[in-house]
């Protein structure tokens, strides 16, 4: 099953909206509860990111049998140094985004904490691919 959403950039009221009928859409699925958390934990932190940092960008979810993979890509500043990006606290997020409550640079560790696996690839100037895998029972 594949499932696309469009994410635009600079909508806060719009984040969370992909995470959030995946997660209902796994719940009719009966897909076990702490997958479905791991998840979506991970999917809800992509979409801020790319609302706080991007232009716009889309969501490609795919449930297979033993796995859920989704892929985010937007068209954004990109990343110049993802090693860095990964780093608990370190964020890039403007003042404005910061004062929203978003922008703690917990984002890309949070994601990496609740993936089994996680794929990042950055062009500054062009965007960002950042690929999440959970597997099913794991």
């Amino acid at each position: 099953m594949n499932i696309k959403f469009d994410i635009e950039g600079g909508n806060f009221s719009s984040a969370g909206l992909a995470s959030s009928e995946v997660k209902r859409l796994l719940k009719q699925l009966n897909i076990d509860i702490k997958t479905i958390k791991r998840l979506v934990v991970a999917m809800y932190e992509a979409e801020v990111n790319i609302v706080a940092h991007a232009y716009q960008g889309e969501a490609d979810v795919e449930i297979n049998e033993d796995h859920i993979k989704v892929v985010f890509t937007d068209h954004g500043p990109g990343i110049d140094d993802i090693d860095l990006a990964m780093q608990k606290g370190y964020s890039t997020a403007s003042e404005q985004v910061r004062e929203m409550g978003f922008g703690a640079g917990m984002g890309l560790p949070n994601i990496k904490s609740h993936a089994d696996k996680l794929n990042i690839t950055s062009e500054v100037g062009k965007g960002t691919r950042v690929e999440i895998i959970c597997y099913l029972n794991a």
